[in-house]
């Protein structure tokens, strides 16, 4: 990066980066649609290390498709973030991560996860 240029960050979401593809007419619906997850199925929002988030969902099959779907959409428009869907044991987790450029990104989404479960009456 060159000296004077902006940081890669988030936006007035305070999660969509600049380089973000999705267009800015189209963020507000995306925003929407993780608030509605983060709202209905997140039961523990974990921080698994710099630039690492575990989101404990609750174990259904309709949440599973649900997150694996709005993942895989997510990845498209944010190539930087990488999704790991886990069913196993009972347990259903998805973890996010990304690179050191977009920590700030990955740490919004995470307070937002947070603050939207908590939100709902479930405590994170």
């Amino acid at each position: 990066m060159e000296a004077g240029q902006a940081r890669p960050g988030p936006d007035e979401t305070g999660w969509a980066p600049q380089e973000c593809t999705l267009p800015t007419t189209e963020r507000p619906l995306r925003l929407a649609e993780f608030d509605a997850l983060f709202g209905e199925a997140v039961t523990e929002v974990r921080p698994a290390g710099r630039g690492r988030v575990r989101l404990v969902l609750r174990a259904e099959p309709e949440v599973a498709g649900r997150a694996a779907e709005l993942a895989a959409r997510e990845t498209g428009c944010c190539s930087f973030f990488t999704f790991t869907l886990t069913a196993t044991g009972g347990a259903l987790t998805l973890d996010a991560s990304v690179a050191d450029p977009h920590v700030e990104v990955l740490d919004a989404l995470a307070a937002r996860a947070s603050e939207t479960a908590a939100g709902s009456g479930r405590r994170p």
